[in-house]
């Protein structure tokens, strides 16, 4: 790619990653915030679903009104990180954990839903035959943003303000990033509202079928993102007391960030091997995982900390690749309306796992709880094998 190319690809990932920083910046203040104001179960569960449940609305709003596809992304992407950092700075200034702040976090998933579709639109629009790598590189920068809250958490230790505020200079900051971009070759702009073109899902089996594997996908991936910590300071405090909650977020941030940078190699081979060969290894290997951890959970904290290395380095490599899917069988002019109705209907099932994954730790336990988790990848196998097939992709191992 030419120097200009790359520059452009460099500051989409960096605002990018300073964007999605606000995603989980309630789970990861949520025990500094119950030693301050007694939350319910379900409260706090509501303050990590809203913002899937606000990004759901978001992202449907955004895919029928075409607006990816409309308007200039870069800046429907800086002005939905502004919104983004005002709305979760207003945390600092209303009552901890009552429903202003639930609120706040819908309406903070709201903007991310013009952050992190839309940067997969200004991605696929420099490439068409490294889709794979492009979208891995972004899905990378989402990962590494998401752990984010976790790293700013343990720099502010019990301040949770801390860490509110620091998530939203970051959003600011990619607002200002992503408008010195440019767009590549590759984009491609819809001249009018045409909300039937969402139908092409229905119409067209390599469309269906890298939904399916997404959903399956999305079944396991947040609620293992926003409840790993939660669910780890369980596990480690037989063995490690006070120190556990400590353990467990460090361990947390590790296993997201790893996996966030496997998605770049992953999505290089993928663009070699193929996409829903390389998707079906990944589901099949994070489903082991996570059924490795739920037998080991509250065992010896070191088979833990591998079983939760592997699944988390696992469990998020394939995202890229789904969205990537879509890129290829969607019209050009409608792919990124597409790729955002995948983003809403993957993030409206996760809104049910979110905020399930409590009830269900308080019913059967964290272990039946992760194991649970780890049946969505199991079908989606079986998705990847299919559209492998279709595409003509040979050798695929799952």
């Amino acid at each position: 790619m030419a120097p200009g190319a790359l520059r452009s690809l460099a500051l989409l990932v960096c605002a990018e990653m300073a964007a999605m920083s606000l995603w989980f910046v309630s789970a990861a203040i949520l025990p500094e915030m119950q030693a301050e104001a007694s939350l319910s179960p379900g409260r706090a569960a509501a303050l990590s679903s809203a913002v899937q449940l606000g990004f759901v609305l978001g992202a449907l709003g955004f895919a029928i009104h075409g607006t990816p596809d409309r308007y200039d992304p870069r800046r429907v992407m800086a002005v939905a990180a502004c919104l983004g950092a005002l709305v979760n700075a207003g945390l600092l200034i209303t009552p901890v954990g009552g429903a202003t702040q639930v609120v706040l976090r819908g309406l903070t998933g709201v903007a991310l839903a013009g952050v992190y579709p839309v940067g997969m639109k200004i991605a696929v629009g420099w490439s068409q035959r490294r889709r794979g790598l492009l979208v891995g590189v972004l899905v990378c920068a989402l990962t590494l943003g998401s752990a984010a809250p976790h790293a700013l958490a343990l720099a502010g230790g019990a301040e949770w303000r801390f860490t509110v505020m620091g998530a939203s200079l970051l959003a600011l900051l990619a607002a200002l990033l992503i408008l010195f971009t440019r767009l590549g070759p590759h984009h491609a702009t819809a001249p009018r509202f045409d909300p039937s073109a969402l139908r092409l899902v229905w119409q067209r089996p390599r469309l269906r079928l890298a939904y399916a594997g997404y959903l399956c996908h999305m079944w396991e991936l947040y609620g293992l993102w926003a409840w790993l910590a939660v669910a780890l300071s369980v596990s480690f405090a037989p063995h490690l007391g006070e120190g556990a909650p400590a353990a467990a977020r460090l361990l947390s941030f590790a296993a997201i960030a790893l996996g966030g940078l496997l998605c770049i190699p992953a999505g290089a081979m993928a663009d070699r091997w193929g996409k829903a060969r390389v998707a079906g290894v990944c589901l099949a290997g994070s489903a082991s995982a996570a059924f490795v951890t739920a037998a080991g959970f509250g065992g010896a904290p070191w088979v833990t900390v591998v079983s939760v290395l592997i699944w988390g380095a696992l469990v998020i490599p394939d995202s890229a690749l789904f969205s990537a899917l879509v890129a290829d069988a969607a019209p050009p002019d409608r792919a990124g309306s597409l790729m955002t109705f995948q983003t809403a209907l993957g993030f409206l099932l996760t809104t049910f796992t979110v905020q399930g994954a409590p009830w269900a730790a308080a019913w059967l336990g964290w272990p039946a709880t992760l194991a649970l988790l780890g049946i969505g990848p199991v079908l989606g196998v079986e998705a990847m094998r299919r559209l492998a097939r279709l595409t003509g992709e040979r050798g695929v191992t799952c």
